[in-house]
């Protein structure tokens, strides 16, 4: 079964720039996981600090490798500091059927 989410956060006022250029390399890079599906980044039209990414892998087990990709953490370390909430908000999705 597909893992889905929403990954949610708010780039500080100032750290704009700098939050646009780590999420678009680090989408890119993503988005060549073999278990990956999708990794669209949105901003909010009426908020354009709020972050909005939608993800898709191929099952749990491709979602796992991404969590432990070398990658993940280093990234997070650059992007906590320029967020206001103390990480990613993460909210899982389920089809509806």
């Amino acid at each position: 079964m597909k893992k889905t989410l929403l990954a949610e956060f708010t780039a500080r006022e100032g750290a704009e720039d700098e939050v646009a250029r780590l999420i678009r390399d680090y989408a890119r890079t993503v988005r060549e996981e073999e278990g990956n599906l999708a990794f669209d980044v949105y901003t909010k039209a009426s908020a354009p600090r709020a972050y909005w990414i939608f993800e898709v892998y191929q099952d749990e087990d491709a979602f796992q490798a991404h969590l432990k990709a070398p990658y993940g953490g280093p990234f997070n370390a650059a992007l906590t500091p320029l967020i206001e909430e103390d990480a990613s908000v993460l909210t899982f999705l389920d089809p509806v059927t």
